[in-house]
């Protein structure tokens, strides 16, 4: 006997259809690939690496609250993040759904660090939703970590009948679990298996907001299953947030095009398209921070050696160090002032103290001048610059 939805719901149909899918989404999808393998093979020192993680659980916590209206800023969330709870009592459930992602988060970066995560069945969705959830005032009939028995939607659209809810979600587990790029020769099994778990990611997100299975948060639910989902399928964990940014960045778009994808009679491939242009972009930017992470750590340890630890060297090297916290460059006038420490080391010494910083520094290319302002030279320590600055 058919179940209700497919009548109400046809576009349920759980296939993806990958062979005559456009270039853009192959290209993109390996670029994804590639940049998560470059993220994977990066060098930090733990506390860098520490605080990478803390800034992107953050952003990623926030990103998947805010789709749904939570208003706290960035700098709120990141407190969430190192446990400080100092928000008024009005704001205090915020907080609450900013701590509930970050659990989770965790609860599931611990599991594949262990290499035993939770297998992916209707359970284990079902928690999910009972972890966003978790501390939060509810309406009556929401049950956090159950399937809905009653009627919900969205704006115009409505989700799944209830009745079907729970079959739907055993089927889009089963159809997970299954290998979906199998057919293509000489791809490495270890991109196939990444790019796998990606494209899985975003049709997992597309599928929960359809059958919308539980009285309230699913939108959280399907965020965090398509987390899991990248975590476990190998992707980076401070990369494995950054859909959510792209569809809270995109939020207008993002609404768009789920509404377009059901309405076309279930064709996602434009919404896979829209969520890898958007996941390629945000890995673009986190390589790029952790790029400047590299480039002043090994700065630093460069001035150290060519400046040693002597007074001297010492003076030079916190001038150098905090010059380069500095991106718009430093007046003459204010040198001596760009932080406590460079201020201590040349308090009570002459006007030619500086003078001769400066020129030695100057000399050995480690600060440059640019009118009156002076910059730190980091581009000293970069193997390969173009010869042509673009």
């Amino acid at each position: 006997m058919p179940l209700s939805y497919q009548k109400s719901h046809p576009w349920l149909r759980f296939e993806l259809d990958l062979s005559h899918t456009p270039v853009e989404l192959w290209l993109l999808g390996g670029e994804a690939v590639s940049k998560c393998e470059h993220l994977a093979g990066v060098a930090l020192g733990p506390a860098a690496a520490a605080e990478l993680m803390k800034v992107y659980l953050a952003k990623g916590a926030l990103a998947t609250t805010a789709i749904e209206g939570n208003t706290l800023s960035e700098a709120e969330a990141r407190k969430r993040v190192d446990g400080i709870r100092d928000l008024p009592p009005s704001k205090a459930y915020l907080g609450i759904e900013i701590d509930n992602i970050v659990a989770a988060s965790n609860s599931i970066l611990e599991q594949c660090k262990s290499g035993r995560p939770q297998p992916l069945t209707v359970e284990l969705i079902m928690q999910f939703n009972a972890q966003v959830l978790a501390n939060l005032e509810l309406d009556p009939e929401v049950r956090p970590g159950r399937i809905r028995e009653h009627s919900v939607g969205v704006a115009d659209y409505r989700g799944a009948p209830a009745e079907d809810c729970a079959p739907l979600l055993e089927k889009l587990c089963a159809w997970l679990r299954e290998p979906w790029i199998v057919d293509i020769r000489n791809y490495p099994t270890k991109d196939q298996h990444k790019l796998d778990a990606v494209l899985k990611a975003i049709v997992s997100h597309i599928y929960i907001a359809w059958i919308h299975p539980f009285g309230d948060g699913n939108g959280r639910t399907a965020r965090l299953l398509e987390f899991f989902i990248l975590a476990t399928g190998g992707v980076p964990f401070p990369a494995g947030h950054l859909l959510s940014n792209h569809y809270n960045e995109t939020r207008a778009d993002y609404y768009r095009q789920l509404s377009a994808a059901s309405k076309s009679g279930g064709d996602i491939i434009p919404f896979i398209v829209y969520a890898l242009r958007g996941f390629v972009d945000q890995l673009h930017a986190q390589i790029n921070v952790v790029r400047e992470e590299q480039l002043d750590l090994f700065w630093r340890n460069y001035v150290h050696q060519e400046l040693g630890d002597s007074d001297t060297g010492r003076r030079r090297r916190y001038l150098i160090e905090d010059l380069g916290e500095r991106k718009e460059g430093t007046p003459r006038a204010k040198l001596t002032d760009v932080s406590v420490r460079v201020f201590k080391h040349y308090a009570g010494r002459a006007e030619k103290t500086l003078q001769r910083d400066l020129a030695e520094l100057e000399k050995r290319a480690l600060i440059r001048r640019e009118g009156d302002r002076y910059f730190a030279n980091k581009a000293l320590v970069l193997a390969y610059l173009p010869p042509v600055r673009q």
